[in-house]
């Protein structure tokens, strides 16, 4: 009888001394499979703008371990296919918002997709003005931002003067508002100068420098060229040198303040851009979708700020 009772009383305590360690492993478990929300992070191709973005992502990654972000990128600004493959397999991966930099509307089926199976859509860098499916932009105000640019050139330029327009991808909002805006921003003189040519770059330096170097031919006197995308304003700068013309005998104004842009302000290569703030665009873009899914309120537009760059305080924008 003693026998027995003692072999109860040891299989109680086994039985007791592994409760903790299940409830221990339970726990575990809940914090493995936890409630991790997960976020998809989309920019449209490799160059310093939009790495940017990124690390301001990674960044609030960090901070905020109750969510995880995943990143995807296309190729080039106008990389629709590489854009969609991100987002698609972003939401086979179970994200519960995307927050994304569009090509164009090419990728709005995606998005329509995407949004079909509850997931959150934040707009970063450019909006898709006429799709409705977006909970939120956060931007630039490309607009006024091409309105400083605009401003900047009427305080140099002269009724009589000529401008060239390196335009980024015609046909996307941002893009176009960028070259709107500035030729709104020339004001008054904007009759009494002569826009002799406006090319199509792609944002991209390569395309820019072509096509600076088809303006530098056809106009070789053209008294400014404004670009709408740093890129080719790099291009343009090095399509000039290329022709042997002094950086003091043409204006050139970019958009964006990319780091070597500003290099080449401080060096005297182009006289002024635009500057946007790409780790405001990322964290605040984020955090917004974040707000999103987590039933917060979000504006429907976040503005994130423009300034103008010039020699005075290109040091300033140094990275």
């Amino acid at each position: 009888m003693k026998r027995n009772t003692s072999i109860a009383i040891l299989t109680l305590a086994l039985a007791l001394s592994a409760l903790p360690l299940a409830a221990s492993a339970q726990s575990d478990d809940a914090e493995d499979s936890g409630d991790v929300v997960k976020l998809g992070f989309v920019t449209k191709f490799p160059v310093d703008f939009f790495f940017t973005l990124e690390n301001a992502a990674k960044a609030w990654d960090e901070a905020h371990p109750e969510a995880e972000v995943l990143f995807g990128q296309g190729q080039s600004a106008t990389d629709d296919a590489g854009v969609i493959r991100a987002i698609e397999d972003l939401v086979a991966q179970g994200v519960a918002g995307i927050a994304i930099t569009p090509t164009s509307d090419a990728v709005i089926p995606a998005l329509d997709a995407a949004i079909a199976e509850g997931v959150k859509v934040v707009l970063m860098d450019n909006d898709l003005p006429d799709w409705t499916g977006k909970t939120s932009v956060v931007a630039t105000d490309n607009l006024a931002g091409g309105q400083l640019a605009g401003e900047w050139l009427a305080g140099v330029l002269e009724a009589g003067d000529t401008l060239a327009i390196l335009e980024g991808v015609p046909g996307v909002a941002a893009l176009d508002a960028r070259v709107d805006g500035m030729l709104a921003g020339l004001g008054d003189l904007a009759a009494d100068i002569e826009v002799v040519k406006r090319l199509p770059t792609g944002c991209a330096q390569d395309q820019g420098q072509a096509a600076a170097e088809d303006i530098l031919t056809s106009d070789p006197d053209v008294t400014a060229i404004y670009a709408a995308c740093g890129p080719p304003a790099m291009g343009a700068a090095q399509a000039i040198t290329n022709a042997g013309i002094a950086a003091d005998d043409i204006i050139l104004v970019g958009f964006d303040a990319l780091p070597d842009e500003v290099a080449l302000i401080i060096e005297g290569s182009e006289d002024a851009t635009v500057a946007q703030f790409p780790a405001k665009i990322g964290e605040l873009g984020i955090d917004t979708l974040w707000n999103a899914v987590s039933g917060g309120a979000v504006e429907a537009f976040v503005d994130t700020g423009t300034a103008i760059v010039t020699s005075e305080n290109a040091e300033e924008y140094l990275p």
